[in-house]
This record gives structure tokens, C-alpha cells and sequence, in this order.
């Protein structure tokens, strides 16, 4: 008997020695007045236990069987399921195998075989969260994640998420190195998807941000103002703003998300056998993105889209490139990567020689040389011969470091001739004496 049955037992007590009425009993216990004369007529035939349920200790009709339980178990034991919670495990139980069970069901089966254990919620550090953007496009976050995302079965390789801070939609690619050209990759697919944009948010690594170099006595104040990277040039000529985080606990949205998706993705991925990077990015797109949105995404406070669309004037192919700016000699070549190249002579024109051009090696592979607002044409050529030697010397390997010369063996005057014997010596040099 529970203490809300002793309790409940006193007022009905009472009810039944006329100290109060049954009406005051049942506003007492929130019950009708029917259901107290029901308890009452109990009590007199039963005694004290007419207030315990009588379905107590009984199990439930809706129990599932030790059949399913074994089969859940037996199942959930295997290799490919290591790890998993009682959330991912029930949907997995129902899609691949038909069973339908329970989470509360399945973490008590899983707790008493061993599966699961439940773990303790450790009180943190607590971070004032920072409200969401209330449009679409307003504001994107952008990270990439280093984890062993194929648990040893195949290459290593780093995912790059982008989503948005209003509604959680995620953009994600996975890739084998996390260089400019992939993160420009990715961008070029989120654009052409959804257009620009209001900012992008990231962390302050090398890729978004020049970090200039700085004595032990100089002032932050005193900091030269450094280019922009290819990526932040690239933002800069779409018109996209960049806000750089300094911790990453204030861009927390992604950082969650990369924990979603290093327990989920993971093991999705080893049960559907992915070794690939090809069939990663399948997984990926057929399988997981769909799920995020279908679970994780929410409503925007404003229906409208802040993003806005790809003007004529954004050339992807332009903007998202290797930029980098040369001089044209007087014969019209320009250096570019180690090679020689010409302009031909039909994009020749006024003013090109000594000035600048603008080189963009794109991401297909391609080279585009563009003077002011007209592209030229270019050939590779072989430099001439004094120049392919100074350039073959400025290649070529650095000479071996100098050696130390040996010190010269002093000399014991102690043990040598006098200097009268000595300069009476015959030092002429002759045929017979050097034979």
C-alpha cells in the first residue's frame, strides 16, 4: 500500500464514522460522489485493502511477449549494433527488422542484458544560449569536423557542414582533406541550392582568416591589416559578410550537430556497410540529410527567405577559384605556378604591358586571365635560354651546407730543430730530389 492509499484511506474512514460528509470526501480525494460510495461499500466487505487497485502486481495486457524480447536482444547483440541507444535502436528494430517496440521498453531490455547503460547527466558549465535568427538566410554557420567517420574500414575523411541558424537546415560533403578547394566546392552547392546568404559564421581558422604575425612587445592595436583568404576574397565579391566566433561554445548549433551526426551517422553508416568515400556522400544524401530534415528542422519565426538570388554579375566559376594577380612583361608572358605563358596576339591590346592581370585557376582544373573586364587568351611557352637558366638555377636544390675547416695541428717547439739548423737546410727544388 502506497502513502496516496493510506491517505485515501483516512478520508474514507472518516466518510464511513459520519465526521464528514460524502460530498466534503469526494472534493477531498477529487473523485464523484458515486465512485466514494462505491469505495465505501468495498471497505465494509473488503477491509483496508478495498483502496489498492486490483490490477496491482498483475502484468499488463499489453506486455510483449518473451519471444519479441529475446529477438530484440539477439538482434541488438550483434556487431553492427554496438553502441546504439535505445532511440537508434528502436528505429532500426522497426525498419529493418519489424519489430515495434517501445523506447522505456527496450531501454529496460537493454539495460538488464548489458547493452546500454544509463548514464549520469554531469552538471556543466552553463551558457546563456544565444537566440536564433528569426529568417531563413540570415545567418549560416560553416565548420568541418575531423572524426573517424568509417571506424578504421576505409581512408580518412572530414565532413564540412553548413546549417542554418533559424531553421536548422543542414548542406553537408564529405571529403579527403579540408582545403580551400573543397570548402569551395561546398559553397558553390549551397549558392546554386539556396542563393546568398546574409553571413556566414565560422571559427578563425586559416582557411576564413590571415593571422598576421606579431612581436612579444607589440599592442593588438598595432595589427597590420593582412589580405583576405581565397574564401574571404570569394565572400567579399558575393556580397556575403563573415563573422568570425571566438569560442566554440558560441557557435554551439554546429557543434551539436557534429555530435548528432557522430553518433547517428557513424553507425548508420556501418550498418549499411559504407568503406567509400563515394558511398558515404550516398549515404549521405539518400539517407541521412532526409532524416535531419524530417526530425531536426524547425519553423523560422519569419516565413520570409533572407536569402537572395545570383545576379548576372556572380560568375561561380570566377568568384570560387584560386585568385591571384601578375605583372605582364614587355613580351606580353607572365609567370603562374612554375610556367611560362603568352597572351596571344589577337587579345593583345593598349596598356597591357606592366599592368596587372587577374588570374583565377578554377576548381574543374582550368586557367582564365582577365584584364579589366575582357578575359584573354593564353598559351603555355618554353622561356628563353638565358631565363630558363636562372630559373633552373632558383629551382634547383640548395647547395649542402659548409663544412667547418679542420683546425691545424699545433706545433711542439719543444721537440723541433733549432732555427740555425733549420735555415741552413737546402729547400731548392730539383728533378733528382723529388724523384
Amino acid at each position: 500500500m502506497t502513502q496516496r492509499d493510506r491517505d485515501r484511506l483516512v478520508v474514507l474512514k472518516k466518510a464511513q464514522r459520519k465526521l464528514i460528509r460524502q460530498r466534503e470526501a469526494a472534493e477531498e480525494l477529487e473523485l464523484s460522489e458515486r465512485h466514494v460510495r462505491r469505495l465505501l461499500r468495498r471497505l465494509k466487505a473488503e477491509g483496508d485493502g478495498a483502496v489498492v487497485h486490483g490490477l496491482r502486481g498483475r502484468p499488463s495486457n499489453r506486455q510483449r511477449s518473451e519471444a519479441v524480447r529475446e529477438k530484440a536482444v539477439r538482434v541488438l547483440s550483434q556487431e553492427v549494433y554496438r553502441g546504439f541507444g535505445p532511440t537508434l535502436a528502436g528505429e532500426y528494430l522497426a525498419k529493418k527488422h519489424g519489430l515495434a517496440v517501445g523506447r522505456e521498453t527496450l531501454r529496460q531490455w537493454m539495460m538488464a542484458a548489458g547493452l546500454w547503460r544509463r548514464r549520469r547527466q554531469k552538471v556543466e558549465q552553463v551558457h546563456v544560449w544565444r537566440p536564433r535568427r528569426r529568417a531563413r538566410g540570415e545567418l549560416v554557420q560553416w565548420d568541418t569536423s575531423e572524426h573517424d567517420w568509417l571506424e578504421g574500414r576505409g581512408e580518412r575523411i572530414y565532413l564540412i557542414h553548413m546549417i542554418d541558424d533559424a531553421t536548422s537546415e543542414l548542406t553537408a560533403r564529405f571529403v579527403r582533406q579540408d582545403s580551400t578547394e573543397e570548402n569551395l566546392r561546398l559553397l558553390w552547392r549551397y549558392l546554386e541550392w539556396n542563393g546568398r546568404p546574409l553571413a556566414f559564421y565560422t571559427d578563425k581558422a586559416s582557411l576564413f582568416q590571415t593571422t598576421p604575425k606579431m612581436r612579444r612587445d607589440q599592442q593588438p592595436g598595432d595589427r597590420p591589416e593582412m589580405p583576405p583568404t581565397q574564401i574571404g576574397r570569394a565572400l567579399r565579391e558575393l556580397g556575403i559578410s563573415w563573422i568570425a566566433a571566438h569560442s566554440p561554445q558560441a557557435k554551439g548549433r554546429i557543434e551539436r550537430s557534429f555530435g548528432v551526426a557522430q553518433d547517428r551517422l557513424v553507425k548508420g553508416m556501418r550498418v549499411a556497410g559504407v568503406n567509400t568515400l563515394p558511398q558515404a556522400n550516398q549515404y549521405l544524401d539518400d539517407e541521412f540529410v532526409p532524416w535531419w530534415r524530417q526530425h531536426l528542422t524547425v519553423e523560422p519565426a519569419h516565413a520570409t527567405d533572407a536569402h537572395r538570388p545570383l545576379g548576372t554579375e556572380h560568375d561561380l566559376a570566377a568568384v570560387l577559384s584560386r585568385v591571384e594577380t601578375r605583372c605582364v612583361a614587355n613580351d606580353y608572358t607572365f609567370h603562374f605556378v612554375g610556367q611560362l605563358y603568352q597572351i596571344t596576339r589577337p587579345d593583345i591590346r593598349a596598356g597591357l604591358r606592366g599592368s596587372q592581370v587577374r588570374i583565377e585557376a578554377r576548381l574543374d582544373g582550368s586557367l582564365a586571365v582577365r584584364f579589366r573586364d575582357r578575359y584573354l587568351s593564353v598559351i603555355p611557352c618554353q622561356p628563353p635560354p638565358k631565363a630558363a637558366a636562372k630559373l633552373a638555377a632558383r629551382t634547383s636544390p640548395a647547395p649542402p651546407p659548409h663544412q667547418p675547416r679542420p683546425r691545424p695541428v699545433p706545433i711542439d717547439l719543444r721537440h723541433s730543430l733549432p732555427v740555425w739548423q733549420a735555415a741552413e737546410i737546402d729547400r731548392t727544388r730539383t728533378r733528382d730530389i723529388l724523384d
